[in-house]
């Protein structure tokens, strides 16, 4: 009786590992699919400032073009540490392919044929054009390499399991290319790019789940910090009803708020990048913005006082 059993039980077993194998194997971009191509170094440096590369890579208290990593970045799920990603052979991606590039950027895949974290956005970064990825590998090229290896991520089990993460871009890497909609204008579907792609707006601006994948009826509503301290506000239509696309605008720009404040944590380093954008694509990234329609976000605790 008992054999009777297992049997079914062992070919269930062994069914639901194959399924899980198939699933999770790490997706890539071969260089076959990527046709001759002249990149443009000068759009690689624009996608360069738009994707805030120098955020979590550039090396601390070092120019932005100084992308030798180190940033810590607390999450639920443990502490991950940005890499080097300077031209460094050893030490960097200096002996990437163009297609191991583009395949990081858009499938969440190392060269080493291993799944990245979702720490790197490549959920955002999977709506760019790859002629715009094949450009920001060729302007990373041209920095200064650096030498030097951040430290491994510190994770809790189960989390430690790369192929797990099959598992996760199944559930929220959808692989869908930016489409720009011919209802709206030329501006507003450069911002909508911007935002949506490499600006990835929503992955700080937006409450996730417990698997760590945004909320999607939520996008841009706001939440609890991913990295654990403080309040990411609401830039949909509910948090942003009293900006106007100039006031938006003029925080990309300087990072001063429409009341006199300024932007504080991770805010600070994101300014610094789309600070470096040309006034169109910030004007563009304003007018997308501004269009949101109003969301109500997860509800804010309330402000403890002070003993």
């Amino acid at each position: 009786m008992l054999r009777r059993l297992l049997l079914p039980a062992g070919l269930v077993a062994a069914a639901a590992f194959a399924v899980f194998w198939v699933v999770t194997v790490p997706a890539v971009v071969p260089a076959s699919a990527l046709p001759s191509y002249t990149p443009n170094v000068a759009n690689g440096e624009v996608v360069f400032n738009a994707g805030g590369c120098s955020s979590c890579h550039a090396v601390k208290g070092e120019p932005r073009t100084m992308l030798g990593g180190g940033l810590a970045i607390p999450s639920p799920f443990g502490t991950f540490y940005a890499p080097n990603i300077s031209p460094h052979p050893t030490n960097g991606i200096g002996k990437w392919s163009e297609a191991g590039f583009v395949t990081a950027m858009m499938k969440g895949t190392s060269p080493a044929g291993t799944h990245l974290y979702p720490a790197f956005p490549y959920t955002s970064y999977q709506h760019a054009r790859v002629e715009d990825v094949r450009d920001l590998f060729a302007y990373i090229k041209t920095l200064p390499p650096l030498s030097g290896r951040t430290r491994p991520h510190d994770l809790k089990f189960p989390f430690n399991i790369r192929r797990l993460l099959g598992g996760w871009q199944f559930l929220f890497l959808d692989g869908k290319p930016f489409v720009p909609d011919p209802k709206q204008s030329a501006k507003w579907n450069r911002g909508a790019y911007l935002v949506n792609g490499f600006g990835h707006c929503a992955e700080c601006h937006s409450p996730r789940n417990f698997l760590g994948g945004i909320v999607e009826s939520q996008r841009f509503a706001g939440g609890p910090n991913p990295e654990g301290e403080g309040w990411v506000p609401n830039i949909t239509g509910k948090g942003l009803k009293d900006w106007s696309e100039a006031d938006i605008a003029g925080l990309l720009k300087t990072g001063d708020l429409p009341d006199g404040d300024s932007v504080g944590g991770s805010m600070v380093r994101v300014v610094k990048n789309t600070s470096q954008l040309s006034d169109d694509d910030r004007a563009a990234m304003a007018a997308y913005l501004k269009s949101l329609p109003p969301v109500e976000g997860p509800p804010r605790p309330p402000k403890q006082k002070k003993s």
